[in-house]
């Protein structure tokens, strides 16, 4: 059975819609507060409960305004539509006026379940626009309760419902998966490059130095005392068409590497791109940019894309023999990187934070064996590379889902062929 042989009824036929409670300064002073969840809580599948609010209510308010686990809710505003199911994880928790809580009607209950709903609003909303009109052009766009009740949506049989939402259930929670375990890598990549830029990895004992301690055999120098050459970048306009330089630009600078996927190319006399080419081993510092915590991040040029020249808003350093500049790179990304860089760093009216070459050539670098600085460069390197394989497989596992889930929803696959295929939930382990 495809999604075109599913019977449509309107969504207020198969739930009881109740809207929550108003906050109020009454509520936020009152007593006999509880928690309750706001639409910053809830996303498509899930909801996120760190940072619960609570407002006074009675308990005829309560009663009528509570949450049983496998109630679905509906945001109203923000990304309209955006569902997830109520998981009873708080015992006595109630929600705001700006969610719709929808419940199985009595005579729906062992014919529904409201999961489904949630991945078919998601398909709905996000990928089929099939609820377009569905908000009210008010200043802030809503969905109404009649609005949402008035919504026509499929109601296959139980079974077919359970079968979508056990397939599409095992895809959330691979992502899930993959998910922790990005975060677990990124965190260890900090720790990691907190501790080797403080304690080295020689087992050395510690002194205290300008940027906080490092190993005792280590020196701290300005900048300017390792490199050859400090540069701007060029101006000349780009274009997407490919010519024959291709110019690395701020969105290409990543923490000691080079993304090429978004490049701009120009054309340019041999004797001017002579000025900004790249050279296996530079440096490239982002000078300008309106987060402070990528300003002065800095990536190496490894002769990817061949022939590159470097924007004006980048500065290219060219080191010293004897100098890693991957160690260097990993430095600037490092914490005290980051905060030796924001404190030089100067504001500009638009909000942007900006360096020049003075301010990199005035930076403190720590500066351990040539030896060393190679061996804590392949150490971070490691952790970047696990932390790439975990995103990596975060981004595949979420496009199979948003294909799956849009395929299911169209009735391009049907619920009698689902399956995840078994080497896709193997390679997200």
């Amino acid at each position: 059975m495809s999604t075109a042989d599913w019977p449509m009824r309107p969504l207020g036929e198969i739930f009881d819609i109740a809207a929550g409670k108003t906050m109020s300064a009454a509520a936020r002073a009152g007593e006999n507060k509880l928690p309750f969840l706001r639409t910053s809580n809830v996303f498509w599948d899930r909801l996120d409960l760190a940072s619960l609010d609570q407002m006074a209510m009675s308990d005829a308010e309560l009663e009528e305004r509570n949450l049983l686990p496998g109630d679905l809710l509906v945001c109203e505003g923000g990304e309209i539509g955006r569902a997830a199911i109520w998981d009873g994880s708080v015992e006595r928790i109630s929600f705001q006026n700006h969610l719709h809580r929808l419940r199985p009607k009595p005579e729906m209950i062992g014919r529904v379940d409201p999961r489904f709903y949630v991945f078919f609003l998601q398909s709905g909303f996000t990928q089929q626009g099939i609820f377009e009109g569905a908000g009210n052009k008010t200043t802030i766009p809503n969905l109404s309760r009649s609005r949402l009740g008035a919504l026509d949506v499929p109601f296959p049989s139980l079974a077919e419902q359970q079968a979508i939402v056990t397939v599409l259930g095992q895809l959330r929670e691979a992502v899930d998966v993959q998910g922790v375990s990005l975060e677990l890598a990124e965190a260890l990549r900090h720790r990691v490059m907190a501790d080797v830029f403080s304690k080295g990895i020689r087992g050395e004992a510690s002194k205290d130095s300008e940027i906080g301690d490092v190993p005792t055999s280590w020196d701290v120098v300005e900048f300017q005392t390792i490199r050859q050459d400090l540069r701007y970048g060029t101006s000349v306009r780009c274009t997407l068409v490919p010519a024959t330089h291709p110019v690395l630009r701020i969105p290409n600078i990543l923490s000691a590497r080079i993304d090429a996927t978004e490049l701009k190319y120009c054309d340019m006399d041999s004797r001017e791109a002579e000025r900004y080419a790249l050279s296996d081993g530079d440096l490239i510092f982002i000078r300008t940019n309106g987060v402070i915590e990528r300003l002065g991040l800095c990536a190496v040029y490894r002769g990817t894309p061949e022939k590159a020249l470097f924007a004006s808003y980048l500065i290219r350093a060219r080191l010293l023999p004897g100098v890693d500049p991957d160690f260097i790179a990993y430095f600037f990304g490092s914490g005290v990187g980051v905060s030796l860089i924001s404190s030089r760093a100067t504001p500009a009216a638009d909000g942007k934070y900006n360096l020049n070459t003075g301010i990199i050539d005035s930076l403190l670098v720590p500066i351990p064996s040539l030896d060393e600085q190679r061996a804590i460069a392949a150490i971070i390197r490691a952790c970047d590379q696990k932390v790439e394989l975990h995103r990596k497989k975060v981004a595949m596992l979420h496009e199979f889902y948003l294909r799956l889930l849009r395929d299911l929803m169209t009735g391009e696959v049907r619920s009698d062929q689902l399956a995840v295929p078994d080497e896709m939930i193997r390679s997200a382990a």
